[in-house]
């Protein structure tokens, strides 16, 4: 079949050539046809191999930008003096934001640094450390962790490696997790997000508030006797500077999720809060750390328990909670879709064994 579709590009060539060239031989016609032919053969062989070296150079390209190591393109805030956040997304962790979505708090020092939460990966804390050197170059002395969800605390093995530091937080962490396990984070982020990130104990595990003086500040570590968030967060106060790093004790501008805490513990652990004197609260989530920081956490567990008491009193059920207690006062708020449902869900378990 080629060889006939050939021999006819050749007679219409050499008919157009003849037409066109009267005073040529037929040998010179076909010949000349048979060069125009080699040469559009070869312009054609030409172009795909073109093209197979294009397609390669992609490939490989796209090869080396899935092995760069991710970059979070972090910035500090300050928020206030000689206090620098990270603040993360207001939404679930994706490997598009490589499980940056809480807030990661340097406190600077005469000696050292101390820091609040440590990050989803190594790699995160890293650069973490990497913005911060740019204020100043100074070793992280501490590390405390608010609570064991592994947003907040896989970024511990990098400040261990590098400075020694001393790593303070609830028991939880040790209990629940171990090197190799394949927590949330290593399960969503990217590889060139969550490579080299190793689960290692912790140092020491507060079970009372501690005092831990460092370079001219003081720093208060509080753990909660009571399952609030989580079933044993810690928070931190400077009684001096007046300020305080919450934890996920204290959300903004987004929806908490309730899967391992408690309405009524989240309640005390707020009213403690409250008590204390500050004037900068920094949340594990969300970006408002003015005396307005906690508003959004306080209402949302106080209609919480307020209306699914008063639904039970009417003898709503586990099947109807959900569309009794919609609160709607915080539809426009980032993860109400995806968390409100349930923690409405959790609230009705806990709030229907009240005596």
């Amino acid at each position: 079949m080629n060889k006939i579709v050939t021999l006819s590009i050749v007679a219409t060539s050499v008919v157009s050539m003849a037409t066109a060239t009267e005073h040529r031989t037929p040998v010179d016609i076909m010949n000349s046809a048979l060069s125009e032919m080699k040469a559009v053969a070869t312009k054609t062989i030409e172009k795909k191999v073109e093209a197979k070296t294009e397609a390669k150079a992609e490939v490989k390209t796209e090869k080396k930008v899935s092995t760069d190591t991710f970059d979070y393109k972090l910035t500090p805030k300050k928020v206030a003096d000689n206090v620098w956040c990270f603040f993360g997304a207001l939404e679930k962790p994706t490997k598009e934001n490589a499980g940056n979505m809480a807030n990661n708090c340097y406190i600077k020092t005469k000696d050292g640094y101390l820091v609040m939460d440590t990050g989803p990966s190594y790699v995160f804390a890293e650069q973490a450390y990497e913005a911060m050197k740019k204020i100043e170059d100074l070793p992280v002395k501490y590390v405390v962790n608010s609570h064991n969800h592994d947003d907040h605390w896989l970024g511990n093995d990098f400040y261990k490696k590098k400075f020694g530091t001393e790593l303070i937080g609830p028991k939880s962490i040790n209990d629940n997790y171990k090197d190799g396990d394949q927590t949330r984070m290593y399960k969503i982020l990217p590889k060139n997000a969550i490579k080299g990130t190793h689960i290692i104990k912790l140092d020491k595990i507060p079970k009372e508030k501690q005092i831990i003086k460092l370079g001219g500040e003081v720093f208060e570590i509080i753990p909660m006797d009571v399952k609030a968030h989580t079933g044993d967060d810690v928070f931190i106060y400077m009684p001096e500077r007046k300020v305080l790093f919450a934890g996920d004790l204290v959300m903004n501008g987004r929806i908490t999720s309730g899967r391992d805490g408690s309405v009524i513990g989240q309640l005390k652990a707020l009213d403690m809060i409250k008590k204390l004197d500050w004037k900068v609260l920094v949340p594990g989530h969300g970006f408002i750390t003015d005396k307005t920081a906690m508003d959004e956490a306080e209402l949302y567990f106080t209609l919480t328990k307020d209306r699914i008491l008063a639904a039970i009193e009417n003898d709503v059920d586990s099947t109807e909670i959900v569309d009794a207690v919609p609160l709607e006062e915080f539809k426009d708020k980032a993860m109400y879709d995806i968390l409100n449902k349930q923690n409405i869900g959790f609230a009705f378990e806990e709030l229907e064994m009240l005596d």
